[in-house]
């Protein structure tokens, strides 16, 4: 209770003044010295600090019908040159850090839920020298539980445990071309026969065989999803990356290498309705021919529960979810790691042993799920109360420093309270345009000290002295 009382306390005071170090963000000798003695508690762990706010997303899904868990690893760099910090794997050469995967539940339309499920990766010392034939083969063979991609299976049997759990909601699993192993593939989409089913939406990478009737024309991945007849079209302009061999190459599901753009990787247009076909109608299955892994096609559903004989409205709609689910990675994850490592400077701060920095980035794991939900929440529901989301004297405060006039009687719409917001960490307002994550954050930082003027020297602490 007393540890609970105290993580209250620290979460709020980081998540304030997410980009000041914790002694400026406590605020006081005796408050920072409580911080550091909270995160050097062994009782103190990242899954212990991040177990509360999952367990409340699991009330935010459960209010949905359809929920995409989106599944994404970023490196978190704690190369210290001075002194090293004790503790921390290797990353690569003489870098040294952690790697955090996440699974983060988002609605269809894209506002961040929060984390349902959360790990951290502490490598051992890695060879970089290149690997002779024979280690190849012994990598090849290594079963995945000893594998550091025995992540994207776990992301999707947490996925599992959630469906059992809310069995009302739809949850769509999403994962980027990292994921596209065939072990993911062969894993049950549920935990029991009868329980709800989770689909998934996995990017592809490998140009996979199928295993299909002896005369079909598509016996390979790609074929089979271009001869997919096209439900719902859209134009949507990606920006490909480097493949991670550092060839500079796109990563296809072909093999294929795409145009180039300026800023490396490629740029074309993409078709969700030909992704949805590939994720629908491709399911585990294994090789008759000793030729590896194959995949078997199978009729499934196609979109977010729509079958296809649903109108066309029907298939629109699931359609756009499921291309919506192919840029949640791209967008909303960068976003969300960006203010984590920018914003929030995990990769900053100067404990001394990863014991102490991995419950420190549980919470600014959080700071910056909030974050993407202020401006994902004033987006998608614009019109409603400000103060859902914002106290009195927060919303106040802010109103009376942008417009410099008295707060209205009647509160402002939510819109326009992350608008201004925005404007106090930088945001040029103009026709048409949304504020993003990082001008929001910094907004929120300038937002939490007025709010503390306000209540200590506004009118309502006036009325309140008298």
């Amino acid at each position: 209770m007393r540890l609970d009382t105290r993580m209250a306390k620290v979460l709020s005071a980081l998540g304030n003044a997410p980009n000041l170090s914790i002694p400026a963000a406590c605020g006081g000798h005796s408050e920072t010295q409580a911080a550091y003695r909270f995160f050097d508690n062994e009782n103190v762990t990242f899954d212990k600090v991040i177990a509360p706010h999952i367990e409340r997303t699991l009330q935010r899904v459960a209010e949905q019908k359809v929920v995409l868990l989106v599944q994404d690893t970023t490196e978190i760099d704690l190369t210290r040159p001075e002194q090293e910090v004790v503790g921390v794997g290797e990353l690569d050469g003489a870098r040294r850090g952690v790697l955090l995967h996440d699974l983060q539940a988002f609605t269809t339309e894209g506002t961040p839920l929060g984390t349902l499920g959360a790990e951290v990766l502490n490598r051992p010392e890695v060879s970089h020298a290149p690997e002779p034939q024979k280690q190849q083969r012994r990598r090849k063979q290594t079963p995945i539980e000893e594998k550091e991609s025995l992540r994207w299976l776990t992301g999707l049997r947490r996925t599992r445990e959630v469906a059992a759990r809310l069995p009302q909601v739809q949850l769509i699993c999403v994962a980027d071309s990292e994921a596209d192993i065939y072990e993911l593939f062969a894993e049950p989409r549920a935990d029991s026969e009868g329980a709800p089913a989770v689909d998934w939406l996995f990017r592809a990478c490998q140009d996979r065989a199928l295993e299909t009737e002896a005369d079909s024309a598509a016996q390979h991945l790609r074929d089979a999803v271009l001869a997919t007849p096209i439900l719902y079209k859209v134009n949507l302009l990606i920006r490909g990356a480097r493949g991670q061999d550092g060839s500079g190459r796109s990563r296809t599901a072909s093999g294929a290498q795409g145009p180039q753009s300026e800023g490396g990787g490629s740029r074309r247009d993409a078709d969700p309705a030909a992704a949805v076909a590939c994720g629908s109608q491709a399911v585990a299955g294994h090789g008759k021919r000793g030729a590896g892994p194959r995949i078997q096609a199978a009729q499934g559903r196609v979109g977010v529960g729509v079958d296809p004989g649903d109108d066309a409205a029907d298939r629109q709609a699931g359609a756009g979810a499921y291309g919506g689910g192919l840029l949640l990675r791209e967008m909303e994850y960068r976003d969300l790691f960006r203010t984590l490592k920018s914003g929030c400077r995990i990769e900053r701060r100067r404990f001394e042993h990863v014991d102490r920095i991995l419950p420190c980035m549980a919470m600014y794991l959080i700071v910056a799920w909030r974050t993407q939900f202020v401006c994902r929440m004033g987006r998608e529901c614009p019109d409603a109360d400000c103060e859902i989301l914002f106290e009195p004297s927060e919303w106040k405060a802010v109103w009376v420093a942008v417009n410099h006039k008295k707060p209205p009687k009647k509160k402002p719409r939510l819109a326009e309270m992350v608008h201004l917001i925005a404007q106090l960490g930088g945001y040029v307002e103009r026709p048409k345009s949304e504020p993003g994550a990082q001008t929001v954050w910094i907004g929120l930082q300038r937002m939490y000290d007025l709010a503390w003027a306000w209540q200590a020297f506004g009118p309502e602490a006036e009325i309140r002295d008298a």
